[in-house]
C-alpha cells in the first residue's frame, strides 16, 4: 500500500513512522527486530530503511595500505523484504544517486516490484569522505530530480533501454526529502524550494522533512512550499536529541539550529542520561503541537535505537 494511501485512508488522524539503519556486515538482523519489535504497538504504517553509500577502507597487506571500497551496511532491500514478511507492513528502502549508476538503480526498482516493495524514498545521497561536495557515480544521477524521472518513467513502463508493453507496470509511491532551514548546499531557502518543487514536478508524491527542533521552522517551510505550489503531504521527520554532544555534532552535520531552550536544558544536565531526557521531553512537546497542527505523519529518525521513540510515542499515541 502506497504511504499516500495511507495518509489518505487515515481521514487527518496522524500516523506514526520511523526510519531504521541496516546493522554493519556481520551484525545479525535479531539487533534490528529487538528495536523494531517495541515500536509496533503504535501500528507503524510502514517503515523506512536507510541505504548507505559506499566508502574507502585500508587493508593492510604486508605493511602496505592497500585502498579499497565497499559497503559497510548492506542489505537494505533484504531487510525491507524481511520486515514486510515478519511484521506485515509496508517499508520504504532510500534510494540514492550517490554510488549507483542508473542501470543498477533500475536492477533494484525491478526487484522492489517482484517484492510488492510499493514505495520508495528518492535522494541525491550525501557525498563521499574523501569529496568536499557530491561527486556523482560515473553512469548515475546528479540531482534526486533525475532519480524520480526515472522512476516516474518506470512507472510509464518506460525503462533506460526500452519501452516495455506490459499490463504489469511499477506504480511507486515516490518520497523525496525537504530542508526546513535549507540543504547545506542551497543558496536560499528560495533556491532550495525552487528544486524541491522539480522533485514534485517530476514524480514525488510526498515529502519527509530533515530533523528539526523548532516546529516554526517547519511551519514557515510548509507555508512556503504551499506558495509554490508544492501541495503534496509534508512529514515532519523527528529526530529527539540523545546526547550533549548532539549539541555540536547535529548544527555541525546538518546545519540547522537548536532552539535556545533546548541547548539550556542540555547544557545544565550532569550526564548523557539526563540529555536524553531533556531530548525525550522536547520531542514529546514538538510532537503534540505537530499533531494539533493536523500533521499527516510524524516520522521518526531512530537511528537503530527504539527506547527513547517508544517513550515518545507512548505519550503522544
Amino acid at each position: 500500500m502506497k504511504v499516500t494511501d495511507h495518509i489518505e485512508a487515515a481521514n487527518g488522524k496522524t500516523l506514526f513512522s520511523f526510519e531504521i539503519i541496516p546493522p554493519k556486515k556481520g551484525r545479525s538482523i535479531q539487533e534490528l527486530y529487538d528495536n523494531i519489535d517495541p515500536l509496533m504497538e503504535f501500528k507503524p504504517p510502514f517503515i523506512d530503511v536507510t541505504t548507505s553509500r559506499e566508502e574507502y577502507i585500508y587493508i593492510d597487506r604486508d605493511g602496505l595500505l592497500d585502498k579499497k571500497l565497499t559497503r559497510m551496511r548492506p542489505g537494505t532491500l533484504g531487510i525491507c523484504a524481511s520486515i514486510k514478511h515478519k511484521y506485515e507492513v509496508d517499508t520504504v528502502p532510500h534510494v540514492l544517486c550517490g554510488g549507483f549508476t542508473k542501470e543498477e538503480t533500475e536492477y533494484l526498482l525491478v526487484d522492489c516490484q517482484y517484492l510488492g516493495i510499493d514505495n520508495v524514498m528518492a535522494l541525491r545521497g550525501d557525498a563521499m569522505k574523501e569529496q568536499k561536495y557530491f561527486e556523482p557515480t560515473n553512469g548515475g544521477h546528479q540531482y534526486a530530480k533525475e532519480l524520480v524521472e526515472q522512476i516516474q518513467q518506470m512507472n510509464c513502463g518506460n525503462f533506460l533501454h526500452e519501452v516495455v508493453e506490459t499490463d504489469n507496470c511499477a506504480d511507486f509511491c515516490i518520497g523525496v526529502a525537504g530542508y526546513p532551514e535549507k540543504h547545506i548546499e542551497a543558496p536560499s531557502i528560495t533556491s532550495d524550494l525552487k528544486r524541491l518543487k522539480e522533485k514534485v514536478d517530476a514524480g514525488a508524491d510526498y515529502v519527509v522533512t530533515q530533523m528539526f527542533f523548532d516546529n516554526h521552522k517547519y511551519f514557515e517551510f510548509c507555508d512556503l512550499a504551499r506558495q509554490y505550489g508544492i501541495n503534496v503531504p509534508i512529514v515532519p521527520g523527528i529526530k529527539p536529541l540523545a546526547i550533549k554532544k548532539h549539541l555540536q555534532l547535529l548544527p555541525q552535520v546538518f546545519k540547522i539550529d537548536l532552539p535556545e531552550d533546548l541547548v539550556d536544558a542540555v547544557e545544565a544536565c550532569k550526564d548523557s542520561k539526563a540529555a536524553r531526557q531533556v531530548g525525550v521531553e522536547w520531542a514529546i512537546q514538538q510532537s503534540k503541537e505537530l499533531m494539533q497542527a493536523g500533521v499527516p505523519v510524524l516520522h521518526f529518525y531512530s537511528m537503530g535505537k527504539s527506547s527513547n521513540i517508544k517513550a515518545i510515542a507512548e505519550a503522544i499515541f
